[in-house]
Formats: structure tokens, sequence, C-alpha cells
């Protein structure tokens, strides 16, 4: 008499579909506005180095804001859509919050000496929780500063707001670092784990 073969594990969905679709519009539009903004800011630096043309986009300054432009309105609506759905199925109050001082500061040990475990997908750590919630507000306030330094008249409530046109530009640089920082961990985890991956593209 033969042994039972193993029951093959259930694949548990992870991500919605809205979840995927608006993953990878936005990785594109932010690839593609980050490239471009480099090129634009070396146009008028704020520090004393500018961005290798081998990794800006554009060419030139007006290249460069031709392309901002096509991406921005690319990532405000399907940043828009996704923090609509996020708020409206409750998928943010479930995956983002709360996040414990206690279980962060585990986890950041954890993370530390390569022991932080990814075996469930379907559950954020409070590092991951910290992270997303934090590129969330960087994505709003990136939006906001940029919208300031675009039409510092006709929004200028807006520009007021980041304390003038000069601030704003510094505001949209440091948003702007904050995301390509989160960038980096994100890409570098997914090809540490790269079921994160594959969940991201099948959903599973």
């Amino acid at each position: 008499m033969t042994a039972a073969a193993p029951a093959t594990m259930p694949r548990i969905a992870i991500h919605p579909g809205w979840v995927r679709v608006c993953h990878w519009i936005n990785a594109v539009a932010i690839l593609v506005m980050v490239g471009s903004g480099w090129q634009i800011y070396d146009a008028s630096p704020l520090f004393d180095f500018t961005f290798p043309r081998q990794i800006a986009l554009g060419n030139w300054l007006a290249g460069a804001i031709m392309w901002h432009f096509a991406a921005m309105w690319v990532l405000v609506v399907n940043g828009l859509v996704y923090l609509a759905l996020g708020f409206a199925t409750g998928r943010f109050r479930r995956k983002l919050v709360p996040v414990r001082p206690r279980e962060l500061a585990a986890d950041i040990k954890a993370a530390l000496t390569f022991r932080l475990a990814h075996e469930d997908l379907a559950h954020y750590n409070a590092v991951q929780k910290l992270l997303y919630i934090g590129v969330i507000l960087c994505g709003v306030v990136i939006v906001l500063s940029g919208l300031g330094i675009w039409k510092p008249v006709q929004f200028q409530e807006l520009t007021a707001l980041f304390d003038g046109y000069d601030t704003a530009r510094y505001v949209h640089f440091f948003a702007m670092a904050a995301i390509v920082a989160f960038l980096v961990v994100h890409v570098s985890l997914a090809l540490i784990v790269p079921k994160s991956l594959r969940a991201m593209i099948t959903g599973r």
C-alpha cells in the first residue's frame, strides 16, 4: 500500500487586481518622473552636484518637462484611484495599521540582523507598514509641492504652504530622494524574496 501524496498547498490570494494594476502603473510613472526630474534639476541645481545625463530622461530641459508633465497626470490619476480603493475596500486599515512602537523596534532589529521573516506575504511587518505609509505620504507631498512649483501664481496658497517657491523646490527634492530610497529598499527586498515579486504579478 503506497503512502498518499501530500496535498498541494493552496495558493493564497494576496494582491487583488486593482492593487497590481495600480502598482505597476505607479512604478512606470515614478521612474519617468524621477528620471525627467533629474534632468529638470540639472538645469537649475539646488546643490553642488548634478545628475549624469545617462540616468536622466529628456536630454534637455524642454524634453524633460514634457516627460515630467505626461507622467505627472498618470501618477496623479492612478494615485487617486489607488488611495480611493485602498480606503473604500479597507485594505489600508487591514494592511497598514496599527504600527506599534514595540513591534517596530523588534522588526528593525530583526531587519538589521537579517532575521526578518518573509514567509507570510499576506501580512506586513511593522517596518513594511511604516515604509508604505511613508511613501504614500511622500507621494502626496511631492505632488502638492510640484503643483506649487509649476503654478506658483495660480496655486499661490499651495506655494505659500511650503513657505514659498524656493522652499517648495527643496521639499520636492527631498520627497523625491525619500521615494528613491524607498525604491532601492523595495527592489532589493523583491530580489531577496522573489516570491513577493511573483505575488505582485500573479496576485497569489
